[in-house]
This record gives C-alpha cells, structure tokens and sequence, in this order.
C-alpha cells in the first residue's frame, strides 16, 4: 500500500493493499475501500461507506459525512455504497443514507466535479456528470448518462431520467423525463438532449420517434392518460415504454414545456 505518513487508517477500517493514500487523509473504521483506489490529500471516507474498485477521490473530498437531515441520529446512519471507476472532484461531499433501507447508492463511472453534493439517500446510476456546485438533495434518483449543469439544484425526491441534460442555474422541483433539456429558474422542458443522444448512439429514427411521443404526450391537447395510451399504441418502442413508465410513476409530476 502506498501511504503517505501522515494519513490515518483506523483499526477496523478495510482497505485493499493496492490502495494509494494520499497525506491527512482519514479513513475511519468500518469503511471499506476496494481495489486500485486512489484517495488524495485531505480525503475523508467515513465509517459505513463502501467504495468499490478504481475510483479517485481528490482533494478535501468527503465521503459518507452525516446526512444534513435534522431527524438524523448516529445509531440510525445508513450505509453509503459506491461501485467502480467514479471520479470525486475536489470538496465533493457525498452524504450516508438515514432513511432508506439501501442508504445512499452511486453507480459506476460518474463524474463529480468540484464542490458537487449528493444528499442522504439519493440513487445515482451510471455514466453521470455533475459540473461544479451541482446539488442533489435528499432522496434524488438520477438515472445514467446524465449531465447535471453547473449550480443545479434538485429538489428532494424528485427523479431525473436517462439521457437528459439540465442546464445551469436550473432548480429542478418536479421530475425530468428520459432523453430531455431542462433549464430555467424553475426547471421547464425545452427540447431533445439531440447532443447526449447523439453521442450516445441514438439512430435518427430513435430520435424522431422519441421526439414523436413527447409531441404527442404534451402537446396534442389531450389528457395526459389519453396521450400516454396513444403513445404506446402509435410508437411502440423501448424508448416509448421507458419515457411513458417514467410518467406513469411520477409523484411530484413531470415539468412541462415552456
């Protein structure tokens, strides 16, 4: 293990030979850190998280902090989980769960960047970027292939779906369906996210039927049960049912178009 002498292990902690540790660093016990991880300067990981394989940790980062929730108590922390291959920027602060049975969960290969936060009990999937200062609050489920724009905030519990793209300076107080732009003080649709689709090999026939049934579900005048029907029996497609199932479960409801 690659240590630097004045980084701190506590007894208890687990932490994989190949790890590298970086100076002031604390890990603290009960964290579990995996294969080829790298934790920089001025890193700490709290006890009950769990970082799975090469994942980077930069400076000032804090991982598995207690959550900003005033109800929290340190006997009802829950654990927060991470997969492999994610980059923490610097001061990025990911806080433990403290309600959900699963804690606070992120994927694989997403990117933090500076001072960006994710509250207790959020679910981060896959591929995601949150530029600088983005906020997720408590209970946010963001899905993959993502990118959170600079001062974002999103409100707790609400849902942003796959392949969308928030704009800066956006808060985002109700859900965002799959393969969409949001932007505004308040979040409102404006488009397809034609650029993340794009790159991330969407044919021009997937794109034109998703643009298809957002058409149809917000625009045509009809409720939005009768439009969501229409769009299944008009546009059968996995992109149909991902964007119609998204809406179908909608708690807080679905931002609408500007």
């Amino acid at each position: 293990m690659a240590m630097h002498p004045s980084a701190i292990i506590e007894d208890g902690a687990e932490v994989h030979a190949s790890v590298e540790i970086g100076p002031w660093t604390l890990v603290e016990a009960g964290a579990v850190i995996d294969a080829e991880c790298r934790l920089e300067s001025c890193v700490r990981i709290y006890g009950g998280t769990r970082l799975g394989p090469r994942n980077r940790v930069c400076h000032g980062a804090t991982l598995g902090s207690e959550p900003q929730d005033l109800s929290f108590t340190p006997e009802h922390g829950l654990p927060l989980t991470i997969g492999s291959d994610n980059c923490f920027r610097e001061y990025v602060n990911i806080s433990r769960g403290v309600k959900s049975e699963a804690g606070t969960c992120i994927g694989s290969r997403n990117y933090f960047m500076a001072f960006s936060h994710a509250g207790h009990d959020c679910k981060v999937g896959d591929d995601n970027i949150l530029a600088n200062t983005a906020t997720l609050a408590g209970h946010v489920e963001l899905a993959h292939h993502c990118f959170v724009s600079g001062q974002v905030a999103v409100h707790q519990f609400a849902r942003i779906g796959a392949y969308t793209m928030i704009g800066g300076l956006t808060g985002v107080s109700k859900d965002i369906p799959p393969f969409m732009i949001a932007n505004g003080q308040r979040a409102v649709l404006v488009g397809l996210n034609l650029v993340g689709l794009k790159r991330n090999g969407f044919t021009t026939a997937q794109r034109a039927r998703i643009k298809a049934v957002y058409r149809l579900i917000f625009r045509s005048g009809q409720r939005l049960e009768e439009g969501l029907h229409e769009a299944k029996q008009r546009y059968p497609s996995p992109e149909t049912d991902q964007i119609v199932a998204f809406i179908e479960a909608s708690e807080r409801g679905v931002a609408g178009f500007g």
